[in-house]
């Protein structure tokens, strides 16, 4: 059978405060014709408003993952959105909203997944499109590191974290996104260090933070009321982050990832970089297959001028 694409049975719609913005947001996910990807809208703007869900149109990575269009209209903190569609099999859904930022509800997917579910998706008539890859592609910024290597069987990633803090330290897991329960991985939340929080908010982020949307941590202790949903949800958090800017290359991707240190701006510039690795490789093999078939097609003559 096909792999084929997906989108939602009927829309869904949720509001929330933006984890930076500080400001409410009302969103609305539509289903969407096959082939059309995820696009968002900002509806509070009257025009130049349709900003699509790419690695390409990715304008800022630091704390979150923001998209722009050319007139510069933006769509901050899409990562945990576009994770929910990542793991719910949505393809195509346009995406309207009235403000600069998604929501960040519990901080989490959970919210975002739970929804979609009780709509249900549906299948479409064109084939899903994935990225198989054939080599191995990596890039280490400083002491971060991300690759890619072939995987047939969909995908996994192979995340480690290492902070000083003793109650984060060194975490890692394996997820198999074809195989494994995902719960805790989509259930799992943001998080920051307490001492971190004013530097944060001198930066400009962090307007509508709170206990209810972020897990704090302050030395030997979590702050939030009930403590941690699981025991690797820093290190689950990330690759939750990772699948959702991973969507943002247009493809579901057949590949082992491994993460090291790993972010948002790791994951957008190791999408570009690999992308312009695969150009440049299908460039080559399009010169070969030419090449090939100018050999093959001189090859009668040299054969009959030899006999």
């Amino acid at each position: 059978m096909l792999n084929l694409q997906r989108t939602l049975n009927r829309p869904i719609n949720f509001s929330g405060i933006g984890l930076h913005s500080g400001t409410i947001a009302n969103v609305s996910i539509k289903p969407q014709e096959q082939n059309t990807g995820i696009v968002f809208v900002r509806t509070d703007l009257k025009e130049n408003n349709v900003i699509l869900a790419n690695y390409q149109n990715v304008s800022a990575s630091t704390l979150c993952t923001t998209i722009s269009n050319s007139n510069r209209n933006s769509v901050s903190t899409v990562e945990h959105l576009l994770a929910a569609l990542y793991i719910t099999g949505v393809d195509n859904a346009l995406i309207e909203i009235n403000n600069i930022e998604v929501p960040i509800m519990d901080g989490s997917s959970l919210d975002f997944v739970e929804l979609i579910n009780k709509v249900g998706t549906k299948e479409q008539k064109s084939e899903r499109k994935v990225l198989s890859v054939n080599q191995k592609h990596k890039l280490k910024i400083d002491n971060k590191f991300i690759s890619i290597e072939p995987n047939n069987d969909g995908l996994v990633v192979d995340f480690k974290l290492n902070y000083k803090n003793p109650t984060i330290g060194s975490q890692r897991n394996i997820i198999d996104f074809s195989k494994d329960d995902l719960k805790d991985v989509y259930s799992s939340r943001t998080f920051c260090l307490y001492e971190d929080i004013e530097k944060i908010k001198k930066l400009g982020f962090a307007k509508g933070g709170s206990l209810k949307n972020a897990v704090v941590v302050q030395d030997y202790k979590v702050l939030n009321e009930g403590g941690l949903r699981n025991k690797l949800e820093f290190v689950n958090h990330k690759i939750l982050d990772l699948a959702g800017d991973f969507l943002l290359s247009g493809f579901r991707i057949n590949g082992k990832i491994t993460s090291i240190e790993g972010g948002h701006n790791l994951s957008i510039n190791f999408l570009s970089k690999m992308f312009n690795e695969i150009s440049i490789e299908r460039e080559s093999l399009i010169d070969r297959v030419k090449s090939t078939k100018t050999v093959i097609q001189k090859l009668p003559n040299q054969i009959a001028v030899n006999s």
